[in-house]
Protein backbone atom coordinates (compact mmCIF):
# COMPACT_ATOMS: atom_id res chain seq x y z
CA UNK A 1 0.00 0.00 0.00
CA UNK A 2 1.19 3.48 -0.84
CA UNK A 3 -0.02 6.43 1.23
CA UNK A 4 0.69 10.14 1.03
CA UNK A 5 -0.48 12.96 3.27
CA UNK A 6 -0.83 16.66 2.54
CA UNK A 7 -1.94 19.46 4.88
CA UNK A 8 -4.16 22.16 3.39
CA UNK A 9 -4.44 25.33 5.49
CA UNK A 10 -8.05 26.09 6.35
CA UNK A 11 -9.27 22.68 5.13
CA UNK A 12 -7.48 19.82 6.90
CA UNK A 13 -5.23 16.89 6.07
CA UNK A 14 -5.74 14.75 2.99
CA UNK A 15 -4.43 11.19 3.04
CA UNK A 16 -4.39 9.47 -0.35
CA UNK A 17 -4.07 5.69 -0.43
CA UNK A 18 -3.44 3.22 -3.24
CA UNK A 19 -3.76 -0.43 -2.26
CA UNK A 20 -1.52 -3.21 -3.53
CA UNK A 21 -4.35 -4.10 -5.93
CA UNK A 22 -4.46 -0.56 -7.34
CA UNK A 23 -7.65 0.57 -5.61
CA UNK A 24 -7.69 4.23 -4.61
CA UNK A 25 -9.23 5.95 -1.64
CA UNK A 26 -8.82 9.22 0.16
CA UNK A 27 -9.30 10.34 3.71
CA UNK A 28 -9.78 14.03 4.43
CA UNK A 29 -9.70 14.89 8.12
CA UNK A 30 -11.13 18.39 8.26
CA UNK A 31 -10.34 21.05 10.84
CA UNK A 32 -13.57 20.25 12.70
CA UNK A 33 -12.41 16.66 13.22
CA UNK A 34 -14.78 15.04 10.74
CA UNK A 35 -13.37 12.39 8.42
CA UNK A 36 -14.42 12.26 4.78
CA UNK A 37 -13.72 8.85 3.23
CA UNK A 38 -13.66 8.96 -0.57
CA UNK A 39 -13.61 5.91 -2.84
CA UNK A 40 -12.35 6.42 -6.40
CA UNK A 41 -13.54 4.15 -9.19
CA UNK A 42 -14.54 6.26 -12.18
CA UNK A 43 -12.85 7.64 -15.26
CA UNK A 44 -11.78 10.88 -13.57
CA UNK A 45 -9.11 10.12 -10.95
CA UNK A 46 -9.94 13.33 -9.07
CA UNK A 47 -13.68 12.70 -8.66
CA UNK A 48 -14.70 10.12 -6.02
CA UNK A 49 -17.39 7.58 -6.86
CA UNK A 50 -18.63 7.88 -3.28
CA UNK A 51 -17.86 9.91 -0.16
CA UNK A 52 -18.80 8.98 3.40
CA UNK A 53 -18.60 11.55 6.22
CA UNK A 54 -17.78 10.26 9.70
CA UNK A 55 -17.99 12.20 12.95
CA UNK A 56 -14.87 11.88 15.18
CA UNK A 57 -16.36 9.10 17.34
CA UNK A 58 -17.41 7.15 14.25
CA UNK A 59 -13.92 7.47 12.78
CA UNK A 60 -12.40 6.22 16.04
CA UNK A 61 -14.76 3.22 16.05
CA UNK A 62 -13.95 2.42 12.41
CA UNK A 63 -10.22 2.63 13.17
CA UNK A 64 -10.71 0.15 16.02
CA UNK A 65 -12.59 -2.23 13.72
CA UNK A 66 -9.83 -2.07 11.09
CA UNK A 67 -7.17 -3.20 13.53
CA UNK A 68 -6.40 -6.90 13.41
CA UNK A 69 -6.21 -6.90 17.21
CA UNK A 70 -8.10 -4.94 19.81
CA UNK A 71 -6.63 -1.87 21.46
CA UNK A 72 -6.47 -3.68 24.81
CA UNK A 73 -4.49 -6.56 23.22
CA UNK A 74 -2.05 -4.14 21.61
CA UNK A 75 -1.68 -2.21 24.87
CA UNK A 76 -1.00 -5.43 26.79
CA UNK A 77 1.73 -6.30 24.24
CA UNK A 78 3.30 -2.87 24.69
CA UNK A 79 3.23 -3.22 28.47
CA UNK A 80 4.93 -6.64 28.22
CA UNK A 81 7.58 -5.20 25.90
CA UNK A 82 8.31 -2.27 28.26
CA UNK A 83 8.66 -4.73 31.14
CA UNK A 84 11.07 -6.84 29.06
CA UNK A 85 13.14 -3.78 28.12
CA UNK A 86 13.23 -2.64 31.74
CA UNK A 87 14.50 -6.05 32.86
CA UNK A 88 17.13 -6.11 30.08
CA UNK A 89 18.38 -2.63 31.09
CA UNK A 90 19.19 -3.79 34.63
Amino acid sequence: MDATSNRFHGIGTLHQIVTHGGQRLGLLVDEDGRSHVAVYAGEDPDVPAQTIVLEPGEADRLADLLHTRSVSDRLADLERRVLELTREAR
